[in-house]
């Protein structure tokens, strides 16, 4: 979606966007609703009334209905409405013209984030991104492949508190490509990836942030960009492309490559104990980009490893609770204590995730000891598990 400063006319967009959802077609049978993971407990909540005020031209209550912010964007609504409405695409336009307007959502952490994120606009930023690498991974300064780390060095900071160790999952995902045979550069000054300004309604930003990432992946001469976060592929393989057209290279999800090295024999894993894990599906990499199996190809090639899947999984997986670093409430840290209690109702010792915002928050949740003590349940990130299993 185009940025107001640019001459686009928001409420136009608006109009356009109720078109292309199918939002215009809603049968009003409250499945939506019913599936919604935030209308599950919080009784104020409808995926339908967003989309009921949108399509009357109710502007003003738009604006100032705190319900704009509380949607996951997880897309559950989206698998089972039966007029095959794009709820997504709807709730990404209304909170552009909501922001436009002067609306914002709550943001956590006392917007820290959100920050970082607006800080990396600068042009003539210079970060220390790299300090991390050590001689444990093996990077280039040319060639035809990236590795696009994303917000891991920040996060590693701002949720140190957590136990989330999103290094460990970076440095994880560049041995398991030297185990493939790909020995990738890094972008000393790499920018956030915008997912998170562009689903708060910042477009203006999150062009700003991806200009920057496409100017220097093009002066690298790199073909190939991979992604192990799913927020940050979904934005590059998706919205980078929407906005700015064709993107002269190819953007790959980890997973798919690994399932393909593992697949073709050139990726094999070594026993390291028996252990029985379930796999946490985030909303990103599973309903927004179809991948289901590539994960779980990774964790079945793992000697010693048994994977059993929740009874929500795939398709029907529940979120992690929170989007876009917004309105984390106590409906949040209910829907991550159903969800960890699901993990272990399954008999796995450890959650995986592929998601650094699913390990922060999941982990998050079991700050509470009493939840902690209940589920007993161990949270791993897959890219640091697979490298820890490497032959």
């Amino acid at each position: 979606m185009a940025a107001a400063e640019e001459g686009v006319d928001l409420r136009e967009e608006m109009a356009d966007a109720l078109k292309k959802s199918r939002a215009l077609l809603c049968y009003e049978c409250g499945k939506c609703t019913g599936i919604c993971p935030v209308a599950r407990f919080d009784r104020s909540f409808s995926p339908r009334s967003l989309l009921v005020k949108a399509v009357r031209g109710e502007d003003a209550a738009l604006v100032d209905d705190v319900n704009v912010w509380s949607c996951l964007t997880c897309k559950l609504c989206d698998a089972r409405c039966p007029a095959a409405i794009d709820y997504g695409l709807l709730t990404k336009t209304v909170r552009a013209f909501v922001h436009h307007e002067g609306g914002e959502g709550t943001c956590t952490h006392g917007g820290a984030v959100q920050a970082l994120m607006r800080i990396m606009t600068t042009k003539e930023l210079e970060q220390d991104r790299l300090s991390w690498v050590d001689d444990s991974i093996d990077v280039s300064k040319t060639g035809d492949t990236i590795y696009f780390v994303g917000c891991a060095p920040y996060f590693d900071v701002v949720f140190s508190e957590t136990g989330a160790k999103t290094l460990d999952s970076a440095k994880g995902a560049i041995r398991l490509l030297n185990a493939a045979g790909v020995k990738p550069m890094l972008l000393p000054n790499e920018r956030c990836c915008g997912h998170d300004l562009l689903w708060n309604g910042d477009v203006e930003n999150f062009r700003m942030l991806a200009r920057e990432n496409l100017r220097m992946i093009e002066e690298s001469g790199a073909s190939r960009v991979v992604v192990s976060c799913p927020e940050g592929y979904a934005t590059m393989k998706v919205d980078y492309p929407r906005v700015f057209g064709d993107l002269g290279f190819e953007v790959v999800h980890l997973t798919e490559l690994l399932a393909e090295a593992i697949d073709g024999g050139s990726l094999t894993f070594a026993g390291n104990g028996e252990t029985t894990v379930t796999f946490q599906d985030p909303c990103r990499l599973g309903r927004h980009m179809g991948i289901y199996d590539a994960p779980r190809a990774i964790l079945s090639a793992m000697p010693g490893v048994t994977l059993v899947d929740m009874p929500h999984s795939r398709e029907r997986a529940i979120c992690c609770g929170v989007g876009g670093w917004m309105n984390c409430t106590s409906f949040s840290k209910m829907i991550q204590a159903a969800r960890l209690r699901e993990a272990k109702a399954t008999g796995a010792s450890t959650l995986v995730t592929a998601c650094p915002k699913c390990e922060i928050h999941l982990k998050c949740a079991l700050n509470d000891q009493t939840l902690k003590d209940e589920v007993q349940l161990e949270i791993a990130d897959l890219w640091a598990l697979a490298a820890s299993r490497l032959g």
